[in-house]
C-alpha cells in the first residue's frame, strides 16, 4: 500500500469547516453535559429518594448503552416527534452521555470533602445552599479537574458518531473525499491531526488550569 504524503498539504484546507463542526458538536455536548451533571449529582447525593432514585436511575441507564445507540435513538426516534435536527440530536446525545459520567464525577468530589467543612459552615449559620456554593464546590471543583479534562478528551473522540447522522464533522468529512480520490489512509490520516491537535489543546488547558488553581495540593 502507498501512502502519498504529498496529497496531505492540497487536501489539508477541505478539512477545516469539518473541523470547525467537531468543535462546536464537542463544546455544546460538553456544556449541556456540565449543566446536567451538576445538577444530576446533586441530585444523586440528596438524602431524599424523590431526588436520588431518578438521578441514579439516568446515571445507571446511560452509563449502560452506548453513545451510539443513545445518538440513533435520539436521532431518528425523537426526531419525528418533535423536529430536531442533526445538530440538536448530535448535542443533546452529547450533552446526556457526557452529563452521567460528569454527575459521578462531581458526585465523588463533592463526597471527599471533609463533613466537618460542611458542619461548621452551618455552625457558622450559613444555609445549606450558600455552605454548598461557598465553601464545598470550590474544593470540589479543583478535585474534579483531572478527571474533567479526561472526560472532556472523551467528548472530543466521540463527537465522530455524529457522522452516523450525517453531521459533516472531520470522520464523515474524510469518508466523503475518499470516496472520490480513492485515498483513504490519507484522508483518515488528516483527521487524526485534527483530533491529535485538538487534544493536545485540551490537556495543555487542563494541566495550565491544574498548575494554577494548585490541584495537587487540593488533593493532598
Amino acid at each position: 500500500m502507498y501512502f502519498d504524503f504529498t496529497v496531505l498539504a492540497k487536501y489539508l484546507p477541505f478539512f477545516l469547516p469539518a473541523a470547525w463542526m467537531t468543535i462546536k458538536v464537542t463544546t455544546l455536548g460538553i456544556l449541556l453535559g456540565l449543566g446536567l451533571g451538576l445538577g444530576t449529582a446533586f441530585l444523586r447525593i440528596s438524602s431524599n429518594p424523590f431526588f436520588s432514585l431518578p438521578a441514579r436511575a439516568y446515571i445507571y441507564i446511560i452509563r449502560g448503552t452506548p453513545l451510539l445507540l443513545q445518538l440513533l435513538f435520539i436521532y431518528f426516534g425523537l426526531r419525528s416527534v418533535v423536529g430536531f435536527d442533526a445538530l440538536t440530536s448530535a448535542t443533546l446525545a452529547l450533552g446526556i452521555h457526557n452529563g452521567a459520567y460528569i454527575a459521578e464525577i462531581f458526585r465523588g468530589a463533592i463526597v471527599s470533602i471533609s463533613e466537618g467543612q460542611m458542619e461548621a459552615a452551618r455552625s457558622l449559620g450559613m444555609t445549606y445552599t450558600r455552605s454548598m456554593v461557598r465553601i464545598i464546590l470550590p474544593q470540589a471543583f479543583k478535585r474534579a479537574i483531572p478527571s474533567l479534562g479526561n472526560q472532556f478528551i472523551i467528548a472530543l473522540k466521540d463527537s465522530s458518531l455524529a457522522s452516523t447522522i450525517t453531521i459533516n464533522e472531520l470522520l464523515l468529512k474524510s469518508q466523503q473525499l475518499a470516496s472520490s480520490n480513492y485515498m483513504m489512509m490519507e484522508m483518515l490520516f488528516i483527521a487524526a491531526l485534527f483530533y491529535l491537535f485538538y487534544t493536545a489543546i485540551f490537556s495543555k488547558t487542563f494541566r495550565y488550569i491544574e498548575s494554577r488553581l494548585d490541584v495537587d495540593g487540593a488533593q493532598a
